[in-house]
């Protein structure tokens, strides 16, 4: 069992050799954005969430990604819009999004 009920993971990778990299579309601004978000809605209190940095997670030519555990569950986002949307959506409600998923063979859906 999970200690968290949500552990998310943002990657934050900047390639040095010029190849796509999550930070790229400021991933790292976009984590913190998570983190306030769930802390001003009380999520990260009793373990319920808990908002991390990754190293790369080798999926940088989809970035930028996130993924969420225990599911294993894998993102990718544009903007703002689409954090708000998995925070509510799946770290308030359980329901994944979608539209917003990875599938296993490494492409957006």
């Amino acid at each position: 069992m999970s200690f968290y009920k949500y552990h998310v993971f943002f990657c934050t990778n900047k390639r040095e050799n010029g190849e796509k990299s999550c930070e790229d579309f400021n991933s790292a601004a976009m984590r913190d954005y998570a983190k306030q978000r769930c802390k001003s809605l009380g999520l990260h209190k009793e373990n319920q969430v808990r908002i991390n940095t990754a190293g790369c997670l080798n999926r940088c030519e989809l970035g930028p990604v996130m993924v969420v555990y225990p599911e294993d569950t894998w993102y990718t986002w544009v903007d703002e819009a689409d954090i708000d949307e998995i925070i509510d959506s799946h770290l308030l409600k359980g329901q994944p999004v979608e539209r917003l998923m990875l599938d296993p063979d490494n492409k957006a859906k």
